[in-house]
C-alpha cells in the first residue's frame, strides 16, 4: 500500500490542511511526534494519530490541532509579553487564562471545534489523573482558573475528567473573585484588555503581578507624605520649624540604624522600612525591580538562611540511581536508551567530535625555554660551542590547566520533562561524558526531583504537627547520582537508563539542587570547576506553593544563583529547554525544542574552553 493509500497519511495530510485553515496560516509548519501538543514561532507540534484511527483518538487528535491552531490565530505574543506578571505562579495561571480565550473565541463561533476542544482537555485531564485527586492543594491552580474562565466564556462546564477537580477549587475561587470572571467574556476580542482584567483577577487572588507598564508607579511613602504636608495650611512657623528639627533628627537616626550591621537592622524602624513591609514579604523583596533578591540585614558571603528553609529534611535523599532500579530493569532501560541513541548518533557525534578535537588540541606540548634548571635544551647547544662562555640553556614543560578540570550536568528531572525532553537530555549527557573523558576532563551527571507528588512524608509530617503557617518547603526531595566525577563512564552507562523510567519525574526545586551540585564540585581536587544546569522550566512545588508565598521557590532560586555567581569558584551555566532561563543565569541559553539540546551543550562547553578565563588559568587560551 503506498503512501497515499495510507489512511494515517491521509488524515495527517488533512490535518495539517486544517491547522493552517484554521490558524490563516499558510507558512506554519506542522508536525507528528509522540511529544505534547505545542507551538514554537510557526512550527506546531500535534501528537501521532493511532493506526486503527478510532474515533475517541481521533477527536483527541483533532481538539489538539485545534488548540494549536486558534493559538495562533488569536494570540499577540507581544502583547503578552507586554502584560507578563513577575511571579511563576501568577505566570502559568495568566498563560493558561490565555489559551482559554484563544479556544473560547474558536468554540463560540465553530461547534465542532468545541466538541474536539473538549474531547482534547478531557484526555488531557484523564491522563494527569485530576480524577483520582482528593485534595485541593492537589489540584494545579492554573488549570482551574483555565476551566472555569472557559466555563464563563463559552458555558461549557468542565470536561467529566476534571469536574471533581474544579469543584475542590470552586468554592475558594467565587469567594474572592465573586462574579468577576464572567466579565472576562466582554472582552473576549480584546487581547490587550483581557490581559488587564486578568492581571487584576490574579493580583485578588495574591500572586505576584507587578505594576502595569502602562500605569505611573505610584511614589513612595515618604513622598507622598512630604506632597501631602505641602499642601496643608502653614500651622505655624515655630511649629514648622520644629517639625523640620524632627524631621531631620529621625532621618540621621533612620541613616544610622541602617548603616549598623547588627540586629537593629532587622527592625526597620524608618518610615522607607514601613515602606517595604507593607509589600508582604518585608525585609525579602527585591530591592528594585528587576533586581535578583539579596539579604540586606546580613553582610556575609552567604545565603541568608531565614529567607528559605524546609519543614523538615528527615526524608530527603541523595541516591545513587542503582539503587532506584533492580539490575535487569536498569539493563532494559539502558537498551531503551541505546535504541535512541541510532538515531541521534550521527548529528551528536560529529559535535563531539568537534568538542573533542578543540580539547585534544589543547593538549599539544608547551614549553619553557631558557631556564636555569630542567631539561637540557639540545637545541641550544651550538650557541655554546661558538661561545662558551654562555651558560646551558634549561627548558621544561608547561602543565595544561584544562586537564585539570571537572565538569557537573545538573539535569531536571520533573515531570514535565517527560518524553522527548528527558530521552535527549540522557543521550547527551552520554555522549558528553564519553566525548570528556577522552579528553581526561572529569563528568559527573546529576538529577533532581522530588520523592512523592504533592508532597510527601514531609507535608504528612506538617499535617500532624497541627499545619503552623509558614513551613517552607513540604516535600521530600530526591537528589539522583547517575554518574560520579571518579566513576568511569562504562561502570556508570547502564545509570542514565534510570531517566527513561516511568514514575521517577516528578516535581522539582531547583534551588536546594543547584546548591547540592555546587557543594560537591567545592568539595573536588580539580582547579577549574564548571556546573551547567539542564532544565525546563522555574522550581514548581505545588505543596510549597499552596501555603507560602507564591515566589518562594523562585525567590530561593535567584538567590542560590547569585550566591554562585558573584561569590563562588564555580563557573555556573544554564540551558533552558522551551523556558527562558535567562532572567535567572547570567550565561544561559534558551532553546525552544528538545532536539538542539545535544548540540547546544557541546557549543556551550566549547565556549568555556575557548574563552579567556577571567580567573586566572592563562593557559586555557
Amino acid at each position: 500500500m503506498t503512501d497515499r493509500e495510507n489512511p494515517v497519511e491521509a488524515f495527517k495530510r488533512s490535518t495539517a490542511a486544517a491547522v493552517r485553515a484554521l490558524s490563516r496560516r499558510a507558512d506554519v509548519q506542522v508536525g507528528f511526534s509522540t511529544e505534547p501538543p505545542g507551538v514554537a514561532g510557526l512550527r506546531v507540534r500535534i501528537p501521532t494519530p493511532a493506526r486503527d484511527l478510532n474515533p475517541h483518538d481521533v477527536a483527541t487528535l483533532r481538539g489538539a490541532a485545534d488548540a494549536v491552531s486558534l493559538r495562533l490565530r488569536f494570540h499577540d505574543n507581544a502583547i503578552h509579553l507586554q502584560r507578563m506578571p513577575l511571579g511563576d505562579s501568577a505566570r502559568a495561571a495568566y498563560d493558561a487564562l490565555e489559551q482559554a480565550r484563544c479556544e473560547a473565541l474558536g468554540a463560540s463561533h465553530m461547534p465542532g471545534v468545541a466538541a474536539n476542544l473538549e474531547a482534547a482537555l478531557d484526555e488531557r485531564y484523564h491522563k494527569q489523573g485530576f480524577e483520582r485527586l482528593e485534595e485541593r492543594e492537589q489540584v494545579p491552580l492554573p488549570e482551574v482558573l483555565r476551566l472555569i474562565a472557559r466555563e464563563a466564556m463559552t458555558g461549557a462546564a468542565p470536561p467529566p475528567a476534571a469536574e471533581h477537580a474544579v469543584s475542590l477549587w470552586r468554592g475558594w475561587i467565587e469567594e474572592r473573585l465573586g462574579k468577576d470572571l464572567h466579565g472576562l467574556a466582554g472582552h473576549m476580542a480584546d487581547q490587550d484588555a483581557y490581559a488587564r482584567a486578568v492581571r487584576k483577577l490574579l493580583t485578588e487572588l495574591d500572586m505576584e503581578v507587578g505594576n502595569d507598564p502602562d500605569e505611573p508607579q505610584e511614589p513612595e511613602e515618604d513622598e507622598r507624605d512630604s506632597g501631602e504636608n505641602e499642601n496643608e495650611p502653614n500651622k505655624g512657623q515655630t511649629q514648622g520649624e520644629d517639625d523640620t528639627q524632627s524631621q531631620a533628627e529621625s532621618m540621621t537616626s533612620q541613616e544610622t540604624q541602617e548603616s549598623d550591621q547588627g540586629e537593629q537592622a532587622d527592625e526597620g524602624t524608618g518610615e522607607e522600612g514601613d515602606t517595604e513591609m507593607g509589600q508582604g514579604e518585608g525585609a525579602e523583596e527585591p530591592a528594585g525591580p528587576g533586581q535578583p533578591w539579596r539579604p540586606e540585614a546580613s553582610r556575609r558571603n552567604e545565603p541568608d538562611p531565614n529567607a528559605y528553609k524546609p519543614f523538615t529534611t528527615r526524608f530527603d535523599e541523595v541516591v545513587d540511581a542503582a539503587e532506584l532500579c533492580d539490575p535487569e530493569e536498569l539493563a532494559r532501560l539502558r537498551h531503551m536508551l541505546d535504541q535512541q541513541l541510532v538515531h541521534l548518533q550521527g548529528v551528536i557525534s560529529k559535535l563531539a567530535n568537534r568538542l573533542q578535537r578543540r580539547l585534544l588540541a589543547k593538549q599539544q606540548r608547551s614549553w619553557e625555554f631558557d631556564l636555569d634548571d630542567g631539561i637540557l635544551d639540545a637545541a641550544r647547544l651550538a650557541r655554546i660551542v661558538v661561545n662558551p662562555v654562555l651558560p646551558l640553556s634549561f627548558k621544561k614543560e608547561k602543565e595544561m590547566d584544562f586537564r585539570d578540570t571537572v565538569v557537573s550536568l545538573l539535569i531536571d528531572n520533573s515531570g514535565s520533562m517527560r518524553g522527548r525532553p528527558i530521552s535527549i537530555a540522557a543521550m547527551s549527557a552520554d555522549i558528553l561524558a564519553r566525548t570528556l573523558e577522552r579528553c581526561a576532563v572529569k563528568v559527573e551527571v546529576l538529577g533532581f526531583t522530588t520523592r512523592a507528588w504533592k508532597g510527601g512524608q514531609a507535608r504528612e509530617n506538617w499535617i500532624s504537627s497541627g499545619k503552623p503557617a509558614n513551613p517552607g518547603r513540604l516535600n521530600d526531595l530526591r537528589h539522583i547520582i547517575y554518574k560520579d566525577a571518579d566513576q568511569p563512564w562504562r561502570r556508570a552507562r547502564k545509570n542514565l537508563g534510570l531517566m527513561l523510567r516511568e514514575g521517577i519525574l516528578k516535581e522539582n526545586i531547583d534551588g536546594e539542587a543547584l546548591m547540592w551540585a555546587h557543594n560537591r564540585l567545592i568539595g573536588r581536587p580539580e582547579q577549574r570547576r564548571i556546573l551547567m544546569v539542564i532544565s525546563d522550566g522555574a522550581p514548581v512545588d505545588d505543596s510549597t506553593l499552596s501555603v507560602n508565598a507564591g515566589n518562594y521557590l523562585e525567590r530561593h532560586l535567584r538567590q542560590v544563583i547569585d550566591y554562585i555567581e558573584t561569590r563562588s569558584p564555580v563557573e555556573l551555566v544554564a540551558i533552558g529547554i522551551g523556558h527562558d532561563v535567562t532572567r535567572y543565569y547570567r550565561r544561559a541559553v534558551t532553546i525552544v525544542d528538545a532536539e538542539q539540546l545535544g548540540g547546544t551543550m557541546m557549543n556551550k562547553l566549547a565556549e568555556l574552553f575557548d574563552e579567556d578565563d577571567r580567573r586566572g588559568h592563562s593557559g586555557w587560551r
